[in-house]
């Protein structure tokens, strides 16, 4: 089959298109034809050794697609069901092997591209709002990087829960962030994100901050929180943040946490009460993905660059088959 392979990590470039075998199934496991796969800021991070695999290895972790084959103890799936899954290495081939636990089925009103676009940055959407900080009426969130993927499913589900919604975003991207529903949209290009929250919430802060971009904005994130606010830090697009003293959040009673998909999805019920949440807004219209672009599976370098430069709003997909 043919994948991309990262032999030595590093830049783009390390994203090497060519043939290998096919992955082995074993008893547990599903051979599943990727039909759709979901780019996402993790496989940077495993690109570049960030978070460290050891090579040589398939990167990507979000895809949809058909059940090739099963193993044999496999009784939930059989070939022919449309499937999709996040937080499982190699997705970036024409097939991969997957846990049948780690797969959830795929309603017939949802086709396979925006399932793939879905699972990732909705049901992060999903675990930020519901688990990780509970947004009810009345709450009032920042949300950094509103224009991006994550981002964009987050403002969309804080608005649907009934939260006021604060997004930053570049100046290109803005309308993106009023689409999705945002109250008040900052340009971090041209103003202080800090005043300008400040000023938003008549000098209270916000009761929790949702940050993706990490060095960059982790110290006037802090600085906009309430009192008793949490800044939920879930991605670091910007670097890795310096080690934090925790008497820094003495001050207001803060509460800090860095949690990931990984953590809200630890069972099999888990797993299939957030996705099929996130499919049930999807079919309601309560969640809108944006898709920015599909590129062949070939393309994986040039995914990553756009992804990396900020050059898009929304979901990039890598199609294995076309």
């Amino acid at each position: 089959m043919r994948a991309i392979v990262v032999s030595t990590p590093g830049g783009p470039e390390s994203l090497e298109f060519k043939d290998i075998p096919t992955p082995e199934l074993g008893d547990d496991d599903v051979l599943v034809r990727i039909e759709a796969v979901g780019v996402n800021y993790i496989d940077v991070y495993h690109r570049t050794g960030l978070y460290p695999i050891r090579p040589p290895f398939v990167p990507g972790s979000e895809a949809s697609g058909i059940v090739e084959s099963v193993g044999a103890r496999v009784t939930t799936l059989r070939p022919g069901d449309r499937v999709a899954y996040a937080m499982v290495l190699g997705s970036y081939a024409e097939f991969a092997v997957v846990p049948a636990a780690k797969l959830v089925p795929v309603p017939e009103a949802i086709d396979l591209r925006t399932a793939a676009a879905a699972m990732l940055q909705g049901m992060t959407a999903h675990y930020l709002t519901h688990s990780t900080y509970r947004v009810v009426r009345g709450n009032t969130v920042l949300i950094h990087a509103a224009a991006g993927g994550a981002g964009n499913a987050l403002v969309q589900t804080a608005k649907h829960l009934a939260a006021t919604v604060i997004g930053t975003a570049s100046t290109k991207k803005l309308d993106l962030v009023r689409q999705a529903g945002a109250d008040v949209v900052i340009d971090y290009t041209k103003e202080n994100f800090e005043e300008a929250v400040m000023r938003a919430t008549e000098n209270r802060g916000v009761d929790v901050v949702y940050d993706s971009v990490g060095r960059d904005t982790f110290d006037s994130s802090l600085n906009c929180l309430a009192l008793r606010g949490m800044l939920v830090l879930f991605g670091q697009a910007s670097g890795v943040v310096p080690p934090v003293d925790p008497a820094r959040l003495a001050k207001r009673g803060l509460y800090l946490t860095r949690p990931s998909l990984a953590h809200y999805t630890v069972t099999r019920d888990e797993l299939l009460e957030r996705a099929t949440s996130v499919f049930d807004q999807l079919t309601s219209g309560a969640l809108k993905l944006r898709i920015d672009r599909e590129l062949p599976l070939a393309d994986a370098a040039k995914a990553h660059r756009l992804l990396e430069s900020r050059q898009t709003a929304g979901k990039i997909l890598l199609l294995p088959h076309d």
